[in-house]
């Protein structure tokens, strides 16, 4: 694909640490080809941080039951996400598809150039994912990427980013839009924490959580923004209880871009391994990572300000006290 030319569609699923690890290829795409309308075909709650940082142009659902016919050799494909496809001159995939069934329907409607992504990087490799990630953009000449996800984000003009269906006339949403009540950096410095992860065994037991707020009250000045979903609803509203309400706060299950403006204003973050400390890192927060098992080679999240604490019993084995003497060093 020559620069300035035609359109370009990166379509990626995943969960929100998938998404994360992929900014720097929306990044190197922007870089290379300035101008360009670039476009995601994603899940919509997780993608609009794209659009949030001004990564893409346009949203669009990746959600639309249309897009099974194109995991089927052979079969009848649904003709407005056909023209939909056809409508673009790049197309990077990093959807699961081992037999190249997907990539062979879309050549089947589009003359765009179609380059095939890793859906999770190879283990065997021991390849960060963001540069896993970024390795199909060899194909386009790109070899000197960023390889740290950085997201910088851009309040939206009137109305809010583009989030619409393939094949639909463009909708305006509120998926990136900046959130009108930002009281957290308002009344002092918060600290963020997460105490969830996409699994129990990532998670640093709750007590050593409660112990850690409790050190954290006495000793310093900060105050708490504990951030969760609906999977840590129990876990937060236990540990909401520790503190005075004056100290604490929570944001549960917030849309993710509101959640980033949130995380944005805070002095520093404590999380696991888990898309949200993904989140914080490419926000540029000074970060605490308690880690467990998950090869660090690979999915840690990247960026300078991120320490990971560790040790050979795993993540049970991290002390309040290693974590104390994270938060002093760090913020």
């Amino acid at each position: 694909m020559r620069q300035g030319r035609g359109k370009i569609l990166v379509i990626r699923g995943g969960a929100i640490g998938d998404f994360i690890v992929t900014l720097p290829v929306f990044a190197a795409l922007r870089r290379q080809f300035p101008g360009t309308h670039l476009e995601v075909l994603g899940y919509p709650h997780i993608a609009g941080l794209a659009a949030a940082g001004r990564l893409v142009d346009t949203v669009c659902s990746i959600e639309a039951r249309a897009l099974a016919g194109f995991f089927a050799r052979g079969g009848g494909l649904d003709e407005r996400l056909a023209n939909y496809f056809a409508g673009f001159a790049l197309i990077i995939s990093f959807l699961f598809d081992p037999d190249g069934i997907f990539q062979e329907n879309v050549t089947r409607c589009s003359k765009a150039q179609f380059i095939a992504g890793p859906h999770r990087p190879d283990e065997k490799l021991n390849l960060h994912a963001t540069e896993a990630l970024l390795k199909p953009l060899e194909r386009l000449t790109i070899f000197d990427a960023d390889p740290v996800p950085r997201l910088k984000l851009v309040a939206p003009a009137a109305g809010g980013h583009v989030a619409r269906q393939p094949g639909r006339e463009a909708a305006r949403g509120s998926e990136a839009s900046e959130p009108a009540d930002q009281d957290v950096g308002a009344t002092g410095r918060w600290l963020a924490l997460h105490p969830g992860s996409g699994s129990e065994r990532k998670n640093w037991p709750e007590e050593n959580w409660i112990c850690l707020l409790q050190h954290l009250h006495r000793a310093t000045k900060f105050n708490f923004l504990l951030v969760g979903g609906e999977a840590e609803g129990d876990r937060l509203q236990r540990l909401s209880t520790v503190l005075p309400t004056t100290r604490i706060q929570l944001a549960q299950s917030l849309p993710l871009v509101e959640l980033a403006w949130q995380l944005r204003q805070c002095a520093g973050f404590i999380g696991h391994d888990s898309g949200i400390s993904h989140l914080a890192a490419a926000l540029g927060l000074p970060g605490l990572v308690l880690w467990g098992e998950t090869n660090q080679a690979i999915w840690c999240p990247r960026g300078d300000r991120i320490t990971v604490l560790t040790s050979n019993g795993g993540i049970a084995g991290v002390t309040v006290g290693d974590v104390v003497a994270g938060v002093r060093s760090r913020f």
